[in-house]
């Protein structure tokens, strides 16, 4: 999947040192190390930091956002990755205030200066903490979840007076966007997004809704011949030329059909106008 990405014009991919609990960053180290070197010099890794974990148990809990857990996070990052810098190095959580993020960013600075990250972002996307961060040249992004359900307007317009780019999670619903799913097909039981509280989109009370929802801008997202999850990271492109999408994939066939957006870029501002009043009632609109 890493490397049908990079055949098709992938250049980012972003993960975390929890995600697996140390299992993703490793699985990605060893894909790039396999590309040519040009092709991987052309790579931007981003990982996160700050959620605790074991990997021996596989169990997860806790955040450190100490300059001793940063460093030590940094590290074992590096190390799983193997590479001696990492690219885009974001906080995932521990800091909700300003005063919290400002130690976070000291330490992160330091990390800079010691060269084993080349700039940083928060994935914690409170705008008090993005300003904090934004008030460092080495600071680049931040992490934020839209998608055609919606997006956080606060959140775009500090990122827009600090010149941020904006990754976005979710931009495909965790799959719901993506056709794939109805009401007699949804993810297993014990799968993480049937129990979650970060999203209700496979709710047993939402799923209806959410599903009706899509199917009333079904026909604009597919504009000249997109498919549904094309259409979808179109539209995020058109929301805000600083939008860069996250869409997950397990898959050859998904990989490329991510990728596969690009050649037909941002949908028309009309269809985003349209979008937008047709899904005015989203509860994910802020």
């Amino acid at each position: 999947m890493v490397h049908a990405s990079v055949a098709a014009g992938v250049r980012l991919f972003d993960t975390a040192d929890v995600y697996g609990t140390g299992q993703s960053e490793r699985v990605l180290g060893r894909a790039l190390a396999q590309l040519p070197a040009g092709v991987r010099d052309e790579v931007v890794v981003a990982t996160k930091f700050a959620n605790l974990f074991d990997e021996t148990t596989r169990t997860a809990g806790g955040q450190d956002v100490s300059p001793a857990g940063i460093r030590r996070a940094c590290e074992n990052s590096l190390k799983r990755l193997g590479v001696d810098s990492i690219d885009l190095y974001q906080l995932h959580g521990g800091a909700a205030t300003a005063a919290e993020a400002e130690p976070v960013v000291e330490a992160l600075e330091q990390l800079v200066s010691d060269g084993l990250i080349r700039a940083f972002g928060t994935s914690v996307d409170a705008p008090e903490v993005i300003s904090v961060f934004a008030a460092s040249p080495n600071a680049h992004t931040v992490q934020t979840q839209a998608n055609v359900f919606g997006h956080n307007d606060a959140v775009l317009d500090v990122a827009r007076r600090n010149e941020l780019a904006v990754l976005v999670r979710s931009p495909l619903a965790m799959g719901l966007l993506t056709g794939k799913y109805d009401l007699t097909n949804r993810p297993p039981a014990d799968d993480v997004r049937r129990d979650t509280p970060w999203w209700t989109y496979f709710d047993d009370d939402a799923m209806e809704t959410w599903l009706q929802r899509l199917d009333s801008v079904r026909e604009i997202l597919t504009l000249d011949g997109r498919t549904l999850a094309q259409g979808c990271l179109s539209y995020l492109w058109a929301l805000d030329p600083a939008i860069i999408p996250l869409p997950g994939a397990r898959t050859v066939s998904q990989a490329e059909e991510n990728a596969g957006a690009l050649t037909f870029g941002p949908l028309p501002d009309t269809a985003v106008k349209e979008i937008l009043t047709l899904l005015a009632d989203s509860p994910e609109r802020h």
